[in-house]
């Protein structure tokens, strides 16, 4: 199997040790040399500046690890080509080519796995079997808090510099750390409208917003909030819901799921393997990825998850700009449909 690596920061650059990791050898790069990483790892593969010359290559697979903004430039001729992709989170920055790119996908039939890799870690998974055996009743409510200090994430280059810092890039905290409003569709089903507020609050010289208070309703009337910023130090990211027979917490710093049984006012802990770290859930992302090619399994984030994933962060900025709910159904069909 042939990968294409379409970007070579961070992400791109953990998803090539992985794929060696994990046996692959057979790898291509599409780069521009923007990054601000050292490229020495690359110096025994081919590396082209080039997207038809990289697509040349024939590749089975491309990974779209570029900054957000170029995201579709490079999947939707992948797609078209009949490349299987493994598509970074956001999908885009805006919806301006989205519907191309389900068009591209349709007609080829390839395979999409979008990379929320927090479908793959443990103690959310536990969390999604606790939910789906109803252990705490009907859900009434969750919180979701994420802050993260920005300039602490790449402390080798300027973070002003960096596509999370970047409007051009599709940067900006809601964007950038959209992965909860993955991970809460996943555990507590469609959200029907968003309301939210917005600002750049910090000293970090952004000119995109530092933090997001959002607020997500969801088909079976559950209401969740969601806190996102750059500025938090130490970084701080965890879950609660809270349902008629007891609740549940996950705390990402010690990986730990805990949940309270109404019924008998105890306390169950769930703590991931032995071992367990953060790269655990990306080399599982591409276990499971190999497969969905191979046809052995469906995708467990699909091209239409990473869509309203996309939806509800830019709902939320629309919702900011008008100072009002945005029913996302409506606001996803207007889009996709490219209504103002």
């Amino acid at each position: 199997m042939r990968f294409l690596i379409a970007g070579f920061g961070s992400i791109g650059r953990r998803h090539f040790r992985n794929l060696l990791e994990l046996g692959e050898r057979d790898l291509v790069f599409y780069r521009t040399h923007r990054s601000t990483l050292p490229d020495d790892e690359l110096r025994d593969y081919v590396v082209e500046t080039d997207l038809e010359a990289a697509l040349a290559h024939r590749p089975d697979v491309v990974i779209v690890a570029n900054p957000t903004a170029l995201h579709l430039d490079v999947a939707i001729p992948a797609a078209r080509q009949g490349c299987h992709l493994l598509l970074e989170k956001p999908i885009a920055h805006t919806f301006e080519g989205v519907a191309d790119l389900r068009a591209a996908v349709a007609q080829s039939g390839v395979q999409v796995l979008v990379g929320f890799q927090f479908r793959f870690h443990p103690s959310l998974r536990r969390i999604k079997r606790w939910l789906d055996e109803g252990l705490i009743g009907r859900v009434v409510h969750a919180r979701a808090h994420w802050g993260e200090y920005l300039p602490a994430w790449h402390p080798w280059e300027d973070y002003r510099r960096s596509y999370a810092a970047r409007p051009d890039l599709g940067g900006g905290v809601v964007l950038t750390l959209c992965h909860p409003f993955d991970y809460l569709r996943w555990l507590l089903g469609e959200v029907e409208s968003v309301s939210a507020h917005l600002a750049t609050l910090g000293d970090l010289d952004l000119a995109v917003e530092d933090t997001a208070e959002i607020t997500l309703q969801f088909a079976s009337g559950a209401l969740a909030q969601v806190h996102l910023d750059y500025l938090q130090r130490p970084p701080n990211h965890h879950l609660e819901i809270i349902g008629t027979q007891g609740m549940i917490r996950w705390d990402n710093t010690y990986g730990t799921a805990r949940i309270y049984h109404a019924s008998t006012e105890t306390w169950e802990t769930y703590t991931p393997p032995t071992g367990f770290e953060r790269n655990h859930m990306f080399v599982d992302e591409l276990r499971h990825f190999r497969k969905v090619v191979r046809g052995e399994e469906p995708a467990q984030c699909t091209l239409d998850d990473g869509i309203r994933a996309l939806a509800i962060a830019l709902a939320a900025h629309e919702s900011n700009r008008r100072g009002q709910r945005v029913l996302l159904e409506a606001f996803l069909s207007s889009a996709l449909e490219g209504r103002p």
